[in-house]
């Protein structure tokens, strides 16, 4: 995982230029910008400093801090972002020009139609559930994987049973593969959270949702009351956080789920792609992300879409890629996932149908 992730990361930084038309100054001055917030940050500090792993402690590693999005990108195909708060945000955090409190209406008209759908679809299938905290979220993941070279296609199932509260150990899975999760360790620090009871904290209204995030994950985390105080840079890592909790928690509370997709609506930068194909077949819509600060002709970080029925809104699934090797041996695969069922069951390794 640490060389698929490591090579994607390098990957990306590489294409931030290369190939690219010639930047004009204000192009290069967010570039830099963006790439010295990074580097400079201050160093470990037990009560702020944005760090993100793999979910299971077990499996984490040392991760390049030169590209957030990138990082986000390879970290949500199946594990959890974790999270120590940033220092005191010194030299950081000025507020974008022109200030981003009327672009999300006007830049993002046609996903946030999708998103807002995929809300009220949401809040008229979504099934209450009050989960007790010695028992586990069952969940079942289908991913189609297909080498983008040879065309060869191999489909992983993946379940987990992840403690309620965290206090017991969890069965968490990758691309078929399972490891022990071991119980959480109780300061708090992940994201998206897995706990039912942090979950419960989360706001349902997503202005709220997104200041919640914005103010206790997000780089620059000055106490802040107004979406129009929120910077270029913090609407960056906002997306890949909300991004995050929806693909990262297919069990939510009541009504956090449609919250969240209203406030990935009203992120700058999200844009609305007809005809793509999730992983059975059905063409949807599919939400991305073009990072507004992103120099003009590099790629970006736009592999992540959220697909959804173009009539119902209904959420069909995801897609995304995966890198393996390096080099000449390096090898490139567009995944395919969705839920297939989930439930709550009294231990971990218990299927639905023996649950009491």
């Amino acid at each position: 995982m640490r060389d698929i992730d490591d090579q994607r990361d390098l990957r990306d930084l590489a294409d931030f230029d290369a190939g690219a038309p010639s930047l004009d100054d204000e192009a290069r001055r967010r570039g830099r910008a963006r790439l010295l917030t990074t580097i400079t940050a201050p160093g470990p500090d037990p009560a702020r400093r944005t760090v993100f792993r793999p979910g299971s402690a077990v499996r984490s590693r040392p991760v390049l801090r030169i590209a957030l999005a990138a990082v986000v990108a390879g970290a949500v195909t199946a594990g959890v972002l974790v999270t120590v708060r940033d220092g005191d945000g010194a030299g950081r955090g000025t507020t974008a020009k022109p200030p981003v409190v009327s672009l999300p209406p006007m830049r993002n008209a046609s996903a946030r139609t999708v998103l807002n759908g995929a809300a009220v679809y949401a809040r008229r299938h979504e099934k209450p559930v009050s989960p007790r905290d010695d028992q586990f979220v069952y969940t079942k993941e289908i991913i189609k994987e297909t080498d983008q070279k040879t065309g060869k296609t191999r489909t992983h199932v993946s379940e987990n049973w992840r403690s309620v509260d965290g206090s017991k150990r969890s069965w968490v899975m990758e691309l078929s593969k399972g490891w022990w999760s071991p119980p959480d360790d109780g300061n708090g620090t992940s994201w998206p959270p897995q706990e039912w009871g942090r979950l419960q904290k989360l706001p349902t209204d997503p202005e709220q949702l997104i200041l919640a995030i914005q103010n206790d994950w997000a780089p620059g985390n000055e106490e802040n009351t107004s979406l129009k105080n929120i910077t270029e840079e913090q609407w960056w890592q906002i997306y890949y956080l909300i991004g995050g909790l929806l693909k990262l928690v297919p069990v939510m509370p009541e009504g956090l789920r449609p919250a969240a997709y209203e406030a990935l609506g009203m992120v700058p930068g999200v844009k609305a792609v007809p005809n793509q194909k999730d992983a059975k077949g059905r063409v949807g819509v599919a939400i991305v992300y073009d990072d507004p600060a992103r120099p003009p002709g590099s790629r970006g970080y736009s592999s992540n879409h959220f697909i959804f029925d173009p009539t119902t809104y209904a959420f069909l699934g995801f897609r995304d890629e995966r890198s393996s090797g390096g080099g000449k041996n390096m090898k490139t695969y567009t995944q395919l996932s969705y839920l297939d069922s989930w439930a709550i069951v009294d231990k971990v390794k218990q299927y639905p149908s023996a649950a009491g």
